[in-house]
């Protein structure tokens, strides 16, 4: 299990496990908020506690959730549950402790051609600065 928190401590997420991989995306959104995403589903793996403000936008399917406080980017959630009743979420990974995560592999997903780039060996130790 692993565990993040925004800069002030009040929004909170918890993933079950160790992701296999985090994923950069370089969206207009993500790019700018600079996450590096771990998936899940909300009650299956990923629980969050605290509140916060959303941003959604564009096709309307994601809602970005951050911290009202700190403005900490803590999770993005589907707007609408998937067939299996649950959302799917995104946690930033930019949230837990660096020593926790510096391992995982780095995926780079390409908004434009909407595929994921060919792995290319860095792991979130690579980009962590």
């Amino acid at each position: 299990m692993m565990e993040g928190a925004c800069h002030c401590g009040a929004v909170r997420w918890r993933f079950d496990g160790i992701p296999k991989s985090a994923t950069i995306c370089n969206c207009s959104t993500c790019r700018r908020y600079g996450a590096l995403w771990a998936y899940g589903a909300e009650g299956a793996g990923v629980e969050v506690s605290g509140e916060t403000q959303t941003y959604v936008w564009g096709r309307r399917w994601l809602a970005f959730h951050f911290c009202p406080q700190c403005g900490g980017m803590a999770y993005w959630r589907t707007t609408a549950p998937q067939r299996d009743g649950r959302h799917r979420m995104g946690v930033n990974l930019r949230l837990a402790p660096p020593d926790v995560v510096q391992a995982i592999p780095l995926i780079r997903h390409d908004t434009e051609t909407r595929a994921d780039l060919p792995p290319d060996g860095r792991c979130v130790a690579d980009v962590w600065f």
